[in-house]
């Protein structure tokens, strides 16, 4: 029986469990133990785990995001800040600056404030991409949207009835489906997501979706269905992708509010493309896993 020590960072409600992978060089699957933790009700309760490696190359630190379903995510906005929250909370890092290598490239983290369990921080996450996965059926999509002349209305097959979902497509390190909505309670929005995270004919490895409604040019509201994790109160990757897509369709201006359940994200999609998030992780508590390694 192994003791394994963790602690457990929420952003904005949106909670990850946080590892040290030399911690973790007994366990034979990462995916079980993930399931294993992440369950709510007979494990520690998260929306993923971060493991985080040492690093001696052009990035600091390594950190992979791991989703409750055992799944590894291409990137977390709200995991990986907590992950960097971990470092300075347990004083394994003290510069103003810190490179993390994830799954979908190197991230830029600036540590902006910190309170004794709270630590607030700006991210450069690079450029979005606006290509659908190559799929035959993604392709069909997209050439009836050509001829629409409309890239907001693609008709999607859910379930057993066809139903247009309109919608962006963003991928900001994570698939990203963005649906613009006029009113949250108007539609089952929870339903939706699910089904459209498992569209695996467009979205082959499954996709995000938020539903975003314009407040202003400079504020947005949105509901969360992440892949892998379902319904969250908040997402650094939805954020961003929510902001990018508001302000790729004229909604609203590059630097906006976003308001989730959880909290308010700001972003940023600069002139030259770089998407920013300023936000939050706060120290919920630490502890130790006990593992049979």
């Amino acid at each position: 029986m192994a003791s394994i020590s963790f602690c457990k960072f929420h952003g904005f409600g949106n909670d990850y469990i946080v590892f040290e992978a030399i911690d973790l060089r007994g366990i034979f699957s990462i995916e079980d133990f993930a399931r294993k933790v992440c369950h709510r009700n007979i494990g520690i309760g998260g929306d993923g785990i971060a493991v985080l490696e040492k690093l001696d190359s052009e990035a600091d630190y390594l950190c992979r995001i791991i989703n409750p379903d055992g799944s590894e995510a291409g990137f977390s906005g709200n995991g990986t800040r907590c992950a960097v929250a971990y470092l300075y909370f347990k004083n394994l890092w003290s510069a103003e600056n810190l490179k993390l290598q994830t799954k979908s490239g190197i991230k830029n983290y600036q540590l902006l404030e910190r309170g004794e369990n709270t630590f607030w921080f700006r991210a450069e996450l690079s450029k979005p991409k606006f290509d659908l996965p190559k799929t035959p059926l993604s392709k069909m999509v997209l050439s009836e949207a050509n001829e629409a002349q409309d890239t907001q209305g693609f008709s999607l097959l859910l379930a057993e009835e066809k139903i247009l979902i309109g919608f962006t497509f963003v991928d900001v390190g994570n698939p990203v489906a963005c649906i613009f909505v006029e009113d949250f309670d108007a539609l089952d929005w929870r339903s939706i997501g699910q089904k459209i995270e498992h569209f695996t004919d467009v979205f082959p490895e499954r996709t995000n979706a938020v539903f975003i409604k314009t407040i202003d040019k400079k504020n947005i509201e949105i509901r969360i269905w992440e892949r892998g994790a379902g319904e969250t109160s908040s997402s650094g990757t939805c954020s961003i992708a929510a902001a990018v897509a508001s302000a790729l369709t004229g909604k609203t201006e590059r630097k906006v509010s976003v308001h989730a359940e959880g909290g308010t994200t700001e972003a940023v999609w600069r002139e030259d493309g770089e998407m920013l998030i300023t936000g939050r992780a706060d120290l919920a508590f630490c502890g130790e896993w006990f593992e049979n390694v």
